[in-house]
């Protein structure tokens, strides 16, 4: 990967295949999740794919978590950096969060939409019974257990078995799992609080005017299914893509089909016919 700096910080990232940029936005636990649609041909045959490693607090040394506004400002940065100043954006988990509130603070940097399951904890009806669920993960952080915490949250969030989790990350992620243990602190330290402390809501939701497609899972947690149905009452433009058989590792576990929806949406919406968003002209030479 290779290495830049924007709003002070270094970031790793990587850029591959041709066409229209789309930045790609992984969730907290996996920072590499998004790495097997790097391999689609739907997609890398047609769209230059950017993927990187997000801001990290030092939660040892008792820095503040990082907000998902900063995220979002991060990515815009990157955006105008590495592309033209807009990009297709798609984010999966908390990094579909993170593109929820940049598509609100930077609408000039997001030509379109694309959501996998982000977790609206503040909106969703059962958010509470979900947090229920991954408490035993967030007790064993807490007892200093960091690989046990990572077993437990992966496992609630994504419907699976613990050993049936590593075997799917580990086939197109490899390496994932010990990754997502080595950023423990920053995930329950940072993300997670970070989450608990977004605001997000209709009156958000309604200055999105681009484009927005929501991929979803058909075996995922209900805290999920939830959310994406807040987000079909919040935004009348959503377009939607359900991909069969998988809960919220959907993207790493079946990369195919949700290479092919994301291709399809983006197809649809092509950036030489950009429009303005708020009053800024986003139209291509």
């Amino acid at each position: 990967m290779r290495k830049t700096t924007v709003n002070g910080a270094e970031f790793e990232y990587e850029a591959d295949g041709s066409g229209e940029p789309v930045l790609l936005i992984s969730p907290g636990p996996i920072a590499d999740s998004f790495l097997p649609l790097f391999r689609e041909p739907a997609l890398r045959g047609r769209y230059r794919l950017i993927r990187y490693h997000q801001r990290k607090a030092d939660i040892a040394n008792a820095e503040e978590p990082v907000s998902f506004a900063q995220h979002a400002a991060d990515a815009a940065a990157l955006i105008d950096q590495l592309t033209d100043g807009c990009a297709h954006v798609a984010g999966h988990s908390t990094g579909a969060a993170i593109a929820l509130q940049m598509a609100v603070d930077r609408p000039d940097a997001v030509h379109t939409l694309a959501l996998l399951e982000p977790p609206l904890v503040n909106a969703a009806a059962s958010a509470g019974a979900f947090f229920e669920k991954v408490g035993p993960a967030l007790a064993a952080y807490e007892s200093g257990d960091r690989a046990g915490a990572m077993a437990a949250f992966l496992s609630g969030a994504c419907s699976l078995e613990w050993e049936t989790c590593q075997q799917v990350i580990e086939r197109t992620v490899p390496g994932g799992v010990a990754q997502a243990i080595r950023d423990a602190d920053n995930f329950f330290g940072s993300y997670l609080p970070a989450l608990s402390a977004w605001e997000f809501g209709a009156e958000e939701a309604a200055m999105i005017r681009q484009p927005v497609l929501s991929v979803a899972g058909t075996k995922s947690e209900q805290v999920f299914v939830d959310s994406n149905e807040v987000l079909r009452s919040w935004l009348t433009q959503l377009e939607t893509c359900t991909v069969l058989d998988v809960a919220h590792l959907l993207h790493i576990e079946r990369p195919e089909p949700v290479a092919r929806g994301l291709a399809a949406f983006f197809g649809a919406h092509p950036m030489e016919k950009r429009a303005a968003v708020d009053g800024v002209s986003r139209s291509r030479p």
